[in-house]
């Protein structure tokens, strides 16, 4: 759970239609590349990490087996339920067996199917819930006082404001220091009709100046005795996180 709330942090919120996650992204050294946050899994979900990246690559190509197999002997795509409930038996088992540990990572699933738009928490327990809005990584109750004062609007929100809502209870989880920008935001987007995308660089720009527009006050803001991350920039940090 540490490794959890010392990543950098993740949203995600669903309305009626659509589901939309997104990640701030980090770099280990100034001359590095960010690393990715959001992880394409089938063309009906995606997922958000926050913790160790290692730790989340094992878990996303469990899932797209998963995926796959569901494709292959039944040509239909996978419930999320059916993934998600996979995912928890797998991370479980874990937790009680003498020379395992839990898996180091977070994550927020998106996805749709015949039920409608989905998003779950999973937790290294192996606990999975279904929210209408979360956000974990370090900072993310800020996104989360966020989330609870307007979750009611969301339902029947239309995309775009959607992803303003998500881009503005992102910003709420960055440093007084630094903003948002294209290269250290990702976005993700599912719903009705409309196949898992990744949207990042300068295809993200036109939704980052929606909310420089609209002045929306921040619902919190960071304060200076806030529990500060662990510093996975320097490279005497052997832990991953993400």
């Amino acid at each position: 759970m540490e490794a959890v709330k010392q990543g950098s942090a993740a949203v995600g919120l669903r309305s009626n239609e659509y589901v939309v996650i997104l990640g701030l992204k980090r770099s280990s050294d100034e001359l590095a590349a960010y690393q990715k946050k959001l992880i394409r899994i089938d063309d009906h979900m995606g997922i958000a990490i926050a913790g160790l990246t290692s730790d989340a690559r094992v878990l996303s190509n469990f899932m797209r087996n998963e995926c796959m197999k569901s494709k292959l002997h039944f040509n239909r795509p996978l419930p999320v339920e059916d993934v998600v409930t996979s995912l928890s038996e797998k991370s479980q088992v874990n937790t009680q067996q003498y020379g395992k540990r839990p898996y180091g990572v977070g994550l927020l699933i998106a996805g749709y199917d015949k039920t409608g738009p989905h998003l779950y928490e999973y937790s290294p327990s192996g606990n999975c819930y279904d929210y209408i809005a979360m956000s974990i990584g370090s900072r993310s109750q800020s996104a989360r006082t966020y989330f609870e004062k307007f979750y009611k609007t969301f339902a029947e929100a239309s995309l775009d404001d959607l992803i303003k809502h998500g881009l503005r209870a992102l910003r709420d989880t960055v440093q007084q220091d630094k903003e948002l920008t294209i290269h250290n935001c990702s976005l993700g987007i599912v719903g009705k009709d409309k196949k898992f995308v990744i949207i990042e660089e300068d295809d993200l720009k036109p939704y980052l100046d929606m909310i420089e527009e609209d002045n929306v006050p921040a619902a919190t803001e960071n304060t200076t005795n806030e529990a500060q991350p662990m510093d996975t920039d320097t490279p005497e940090n052997a832990m991953d996180t993400e």
